[in-house]
């Protein structure tokens, strides 16, 4: 009996960590088929007083898969700083069958449904961020940049553009100069690729990236950086030496690597008055 409770007590640290990383809600965005697309909700103590800033994540795996999970270390960080963060389900080819096409229509229907929902979110309509990692990252970065591609069934009188990016090594030319061409098609290419798409008034972005990332080559994030700041955007990369594909959440650099772009990532929000 001593031993059980003993081994009980060493646990709790643990246990309770594993519960602060669960999502406070889970709301259905939207029905696509016979899909229902849920938002991971982690909100902040006093977010129901006060509007916060949001985050809405979508996770990588190339459009074919991937789980919201994997930004729930994130979600649990910004919370911990009163900023409501969103892990956001979008249909993926695996389970769904769709394209690369539909994961960016999804990522602007989310974009489009915290806007809409702010109020009852505790949220700041007006500082909502996209974020995602790798494919993840493509569709974050193609709510700010893309036209076109909203679900019609939708208000599009509200608008499915955030007030600022911040990516994680993501797809950022969908030619065969970049990642994903096959998913794409040649005839369609440019449409959803981010290179090809930058134009003025876009908003201000951060991009974390490896600059040893053989999946996503770093030339096309440097690329995209300077075609946003030759059309008068706002846009940062910080290039991580040595780190490949993925490395904001796997790999051996991990543990060091995450605090850092948290804390990063922290700081541009704050330098851009996302944050007080």
């Amino acid at each position: 009996m001593k031993k059980t409770l003993l081994i009980a007590l060493a646990l709790m640290p643990a246990l309770a960590l594993s519960a602060a990383k669960e999502p406070d809600t889970m709301p259905v965005y939207k029905t696509a088929g016979d899909a229902e697309l849920k938002l991971h909700v982690f909100t902040p103590e006093g977010a129901s007083q006060e509007p916060r800033a949001c985050v809405v994540f979508f996770f990588g795996g190339g459009w074919v898969g991937g789980r919201p999970g994997q930004f729930y270390s994130y979600c649990t960080y910004l919370k911990s700083k009163g900023i409501v963060a969103i892990s956001a389900e979008y249909r993926v080819k695996k389970t769904h069958k769709t394209t690369p096409f539909d994961c960016v229509e999804d990522g602007k229907s989310a974009i489009r449904w915290v806007r809409e929902h702010a109020k009852e979110l505790g949220i700041d309509p007006e500082r909502i961020i996209a974020s995602g990692g790798s494919a993840g990252g493509h569709v974050a970065a193609c709510t700010g940049m893309i036209q076109g591609l909203d679900d019609p069934s939708e208000n599009l009188k509200i608008s499915s553009v955030p007030n600022a990016m911040v990516l994680f090594n993501p797809v950022a030319d969908t030619t065969e100069l970049g990642y994903g061409l096959e998913k794409v098609g040649e005839a369609r290419k440019t449409e959803i690729s981010p290179c090809h798409q930058v134009r003025a008034g876009q908003p201000p972005t951060l991009v974390f990236h490896g600059m040893a990332d053989t999946t996503v080559p770093f030339e096309n994030v440097e690329r995209m950086t300077r075609l946003m700041k030759a059309a008068g955007n706002d846009c940062t990369l910080k290039g991580y030496e040595g780190r490949n594909h993925g490395f904001f959440c796997r790999g051996e650099f991990k543990k060091e690597d995450v605090p850092k772009i948290q804390a990063e990532m922290l700081d541009w929000m704050k330098s851009r008055n996302f944050v007080k």
